[in-house]
């Protein structure tokens, strides 16, 4: 599996391109940097076709349809926010797979219970929605390029 970020978008492409799928990304800590890493290709235009930055509550729920008492019950950063903003990316765009991430980049904002470096990702395929949670070391940077790197990997993954 490729590691580079670059290298991963190229197959990511190649795997889309060749079955004539789009992709949206809904994310919310990295800030629009999966749909940038995506789209810094030339030609991604064929296979990727928007990305949601859904930094704030009201932005899960009015752009994705995240049910705002989902947030309310489990908090922003957990599996059930994860599945219902990749379910939403594919629901409110022309895309057959997207990916989400919702986490604690840092350096605050961590708790107990969900520490800094702790990112939920789902990633929604005509199979259904998968979700996974990993915790990232590092500072604010580190943590939002390894969410980058593990989303779109995961969802190399799923297409493979």
């Amino acid at each position: 599996m490729p590691h580079d970020t670059a290298a991963l978008v190229e197959a990511l492409a190649a795997a889309l391109t060749a079955r004539g799928w789009m992709m949206a990304s809904a994310e919310s800590c990295t800030g629009g940097l999966i749909a940038g890493a995506c789209t810094d290709r030339a030609g991604s235009s064929d296979w990727f076709e928007r990305g949601f930055v859904t930094y704030s509550n009201a932005a899960k729920s009015g752009l994705l349809g995240v049910p705002a008492e989902l947030i309310a019950t489990h908090g922003a950063v957990s599996e059930p926010v994860a599945r219902a903003m990749a379910a939403g990316a594919v629901r409110q765009a022309p895309v057959q797979v997207a990916v989400a991430v919702t986490g604690v980049a840092g350096p605050g904002g961590g708790s107990e219970a969900k520490p800094v470096g702790t990112v939920w990702f789902g990633w929604a395929t005509p199979a259904g929605v998968d979700t996974e949670c990993v915790r990232f070391d590092g500072d604010r940077a580190a943590v939002r390029q390894a969410t980058v790197a593990h989303a779109l990997t995961g969802l190399l993954q799923r297409l493979r």
